[in-house]
């Protein structure tokens, strides 16, 4: 006998359609997947042999083929374990066809029958669109109800999904997912002494979508206020919220609760991370990367200069289009990879070069340490901002500064005026000079002009102004006046 059941396999961050075609026959023995499976479909066939008989479910002794159409797709995962055995139980008289018409299955079989998580399950849920409804492990139907609210279905084991589709059972009820009812708690900017300059550049960046970087010693604290951030950005929409829950669900990272989150994510992954990691990849599987995971939230980069070259400079592409294009000999994955860059670096490799007199470091040295950051890596950054160690008598007075509430409340205006404004602010003609004279002395690359002005926008909106005045347009530019510490 032959049966067809719907399911679909993860490329990527997306979903592809996947029809299971099950044959069995007369012959000797044997259990056959083709259809370009990859090692953990092939080992589908014995751990759907041993779920099926754990389930008290008889096994047929003759030879099965299975079919992953369409048959020129790379299938991977250890999620169509579920339909290949649904399929073999239709073409072995267990199950009646009609049964599971109307029905796409997605799920890992453990060998005592249970069903067991499967990364990408909202992206699954996404290809097998309506009509069909879904069926998938209990555990992971709350996910799939992010998007398929109305015709998700779960089941714990094969055994009890066998008798629901035989009509001895009825489906089990689950919450309807929602987002998050509480948000983690964030550090808060009050416990920053002093660093009034990185303050600012911390709700520039926040107000306008600014990509910082911050060069100082040790002990200035750059990553104290990077990890003040995410507390300044507005929540996330449904629609970024889902989006996020997507990339994270590929990645195989689990939803807390399987609800959506409210903060925006905040990745930090080491210096020694590698180019694979952080912009995603692999050799069969491709996985989204740093870049993706910080989708609609912030990537941190901490100690910038130590990240291999050829991780740093794979980070232009996606700074300018949003997304990371990963191409192997498999295929081409899109990821999704629209973040707010946040770096730290030292000055110079013993941190101390901005002290006169207490840089150890040789000339060479400064100048290798330099060269890792490339000029049009360092275009990108639309802030850089240097700092210095706190004045001991601001960190001794405990007076707090102000609250991330307080600046976040400041933040949520300026967006907000900008989606009913619908334009940005207009440059007064002593701004338009100020950037004329800056281009024409070869400070400012055309990049550089165009982030000046987004930043000189943000400033004056910051201020409630109704032009971008000089003030506004020679702050914008004070807050790049790090990069000479790096081009120097």
């Amino acid at each position: 006998m032959l049966s067809a059941v719907a399911s679909a396999t993860l490329s990527g961050a997306v979903g592809r359609v996947v029809s299971v075609e099950v044959h069995v026959s007369n012959g000797l023995p044997g259990f056959t997947i083709v259809g370009l499976p990859d090692a953990a479909v092939r080992e589908a066939r014995d751990r759907v042999r041993a779920a099926v008989l754990s389930s008290g479910l008889p096994w047929p002794m003759r030879r099965v083929t299975v079919n992953l159409a369409p048959s020129g797709v790379r299938k991977g995962g250890a999620g169509l374990d579920l339909p290949i055995a649904i399929g073999l139980l239709v073409a072995a008289g267990e199950l009646s066809p009609s049964s599971t018409e109307g029905f796409a299955f997605c799920g890992e079989l453990g060998l005592n029958g249970s069903l067991r998580h499967v990364p990408g399950m909202i992206a699954l849920a996404d290809a097998t669109a309506p009509p069909l409804g879904l069926v998938v492990p209990l555990c992971d139907v709350r996910e799939a109800a992010l998007v398929r609210s109305e015709d998700a279905h779960g089941a714990a084991n094969l055994a009890d999904l066998v008798r629901v589709l035989r009509g001895d059972a009825r489906w089990p009820s689950t919450p309807a997912p929602a987002l998050a009812s509480s948000a983690p708690a964030q550090p808060d900017l009050s416990d920053v002494g002093g660093q009034a300059l990185g303050r600012r550049a911390l709700e520039v960046a926040a107000a306008g979508r600014h990509h910082l970087l911050m060069i100082g010693p040790p002990g200035s604290g750059k990553t104290m206020l990077a990890e003040r951030l995410a507390g300044l950005l507005p929540p996330l929409t449904s629609t970024e919220a889902l989006a996020v829950a997507r990339i994270h669900s590929a990645a195989g990272y689990a939803l807390p609760d399987g609800e959506l989150l409210q903060r925006p994510p905040f990745r930090a992954p080491h210096h020694l991370a590698s180019v694979v990691s952080l912009v995603g990849g692999g050799s069969w599987s491709l996985r989204p990367g740093e870049v993706s995971l910080a989708t609609n939230g912030i990537l941190f980069l901490d100690e910038l200069g130590e990240f291999p070259v050829a991780a740093l400079e794979a980070l232009r592409q996606p700074l300018e289009e949003g997304v990371i294009r990963v191409s192997r000999a498999g295929g081409t994955v899109t990821f999704p990879a629209a973040f707010l860059l946040v770096a730290a670096m030292n000055p110079c490799p013993c941190g101390e070069g901005v002290y006169e007199g207490a840089c150890t470091c040789s000339a060479v040295a400064r100048a290798r340490y330099r060269r890792r950051i490339s000029a049009p890596l360092l275009d990108r950054f639309d802030l850089v901002v240097p700092l210095s160690r706190p004045d001991p008598d601001e960190l001794l007075a405990g007076a707090p500064g102000e609250s991330s509430t307080t600046v976040a409340r400041r933040v949520a205006m300026v967006r907000g005026a900008r989606l009913e404004r619908g334009g940005e602010l207009e440059l007064s003609p002593d701004a338009n000079s100020l950037l004329a004279s800056k281009l024409r002395a070869g400070g400012l690359s055309a990049r550089g002009l165009h982030k000046v002005t987004r930043v000189a926008r943000t400033v004056a909106a910051l201020a409630g102004a109704d032009v971008v005045s000089f003030a506004h347009t020679s702050e914008a530019l004070s807050l790049r006046a790090g990069r000479a510490a790096v081009v120097a």
